[in-house]
């Protein structure tokens, strides 16, 4: 690869001697819009998308889980920005282990990406339908799916500047929205008869590792947020200075709102076993806080919540289908731009179709789904630090070893960790999701017996 300063990625003929020129994204996402994609892919209150489900899976100790999550991430965020330093790309996981490991890693790689990717988006159509139809019981959940659908599909369609509007308005609206709750629910707590204890959230009667550790497994899907960032390279000017630098403010961000909306609906909620309906427990916590005016207040900012992060996690997935057709690993239309906002429509409309699902899927399901495709990709990053920079880059030295060594083998220890507390049902249908893959694998390359395709690139 050759390398110079601050220039667009370029792309160099195939070898084969054809072109290999399917276009190039505009490059529109500053600091300001990568940290509101990030964010609003996570959503600040994502705490309440899985809340009932991993309280309970708990018994009680969500905040808990959340820190254990977030040391992990934290780790992984920061390998995430040494590859994209070496491969300002789109196709995050994708680019960085086909880099490092090879084509048939990358792809196996990638592919278990799009485990998360896909069906995120369809999480956010999911739980949309769940809260419309439990304010509106009248009008059944498929409508609201259907019509979030269509209506994300078309921004997505005009480009990314259009969801970057958006998300400024859904972003902030979820954050006042956090305040408005803590001050509640301080208000709530200071006129207990009963004393409360401070630190029942983090430890009460019940408290069990394995049990914390699976809960803290479910919550890797809360931080996909910094992952999509680095789908973003290709459309951000400088970035492999930008990009490191808003995937570390990404994580922070939002595992400490994760962690400050947990600790306080834990506090005014601590009975866990008892609510109605796990997938909409946060229901009974805003009940509790603010009535039923807080109740409505939450379904609808969370509700934008939801549809802002299915706008950008739609984008993120459609980059990588983006970098993987442009490869050759999926069909060449995938890895085509059109319009004159040059986005990748044929990736964009196949997420699409895919988020239909979320019409008869289960939370449950989704769920574990995508935390085993999160936490495969995560622990395939952190190898690749350790690739790229002490076994192909040859770099020696304490401080070399340091950060590229021992902070990414942390990383990795620590997903591989959660990845094995997830329950028996991520690992049923993640390999069942990577055999269909390798499956994949073998018909492209012909049992092995010719090459994937590689597209060469130049920054």
């Amino acid at each position: 690869m050759h390398t110079t300063t601050n220039t667009a990625p370029a792309l160099a003929p195939h070898p084969t001697g054809h072109s290999a020129t399917p276009g190039r994204f505009r490059k529109s996402m500053s600091m300001t819009a990568l940290v509101l994609f990030g964010l609003a892919y996570m959503v600040p209150l994502a705490v309440f998308t899985t809340y009932g489900l991993v309280t309970q899976m708990t018994k009680g100790h969500l905040p808990t889980a959340y820190m254990l999550t977030l040391a992990a991430m934290l780790l992984t965020a920061y390998s995430y920005g040494r590859m994209v330093q070496a491969h300002p790309y789109s196709g995050s996981v994708y680019t960085y282990t086909r880099k490092a490991f090879g084509s048939h890693f990358g792809f196996i790689a990638g592919w278990t990406l799009l485990l998360d990717y896909i069906f995120l988006p369809l999480l956010s159509y999911l739980l949309i339908g769940i809260y419309m139809s439990e304010y509106f019981p009248a009008v059944h959940a498929w409508v609201w799916v259907a019509g979030a659908i269509a209506l994300v599909t078309f921004l997505n369609l005009i480009g990314i500047e259009s969801i970057t509007r958006v998300n400024w308005i859904l972003v902030v609206v979820q954050l006042l929205f956090i305040v408005v709750f803590v001050a509640l629910s301080v208000r709530n707590l200071t006129t207990q008869a009963a004393p409360v204890s401070l630190l029942a959230p983090f430890h009460h009667d019940g408290f069990s590792v394995p049990l914390i550790m699976t809960g803290a497994a479910v919550l890797c899907l809360s931080f996909l947020g910094f992952d999509a960032v680095s789908t973003m390279a290709e459309e951000t000017t400088n970035p492999t200075s930008r990009i490191p630098m808003a995937i570390l403010a990404v994580s922070v961000i939002g595992g400490l709102l994760f962690l400050l909306v947990s600790y306080f609906a834990q506090l005014v909620f601590p009975e866990w076993a008892s609510f109605a309906d796990p997938d909409s427990a946060s229901v009974d916590v805003m009940r509790r806080v603010g009535g039923e005016f807080l109740v409505t207040a939450f379904t609808a900012t969370y509700v934008a919540g939801c549809f802002a992060s299915a706008m950008v996690s739609q984008a993120s997935v459609s980059r990588v289908l983006f970098a993987m057709g442009r490869d050759g690993a999926l069909p060449k239309v995938f890895g085509q731009l059109v319009t004159p906002k040059r986005v990748p429509a044929a990736a964009i409309m196949l997420v699409s179709l895919l988020s239909l699902v979320a019409l008869f899927i289960t939370l449950d399901t989704v769920a574990n789904m995508i935390s085993f495709g999160a936490l495969f990709a995560f622990s395939a990053v952190n190898l690749a630090v350790v690739k790229h920079y002490l076994v192909d880059s040859r770099l020696r030295g304490t401080r070399n070893c340091l950060l590229y060594g021992a902070v990414p083998a942390l990383g990795f220890l620590s997903t591989i960790w959660l990845w094995t507390s997830l329950s028996s049902l991520s690992f049923t249908i993640g390999l069942c999701w990577m055999g269909v893959g390798f499956v994949c694998l073998l018909g492209l390359t012909r049992a092995f017996r010719v090459k994937l395709p590689e597209l060469q690139m130049a920054e």
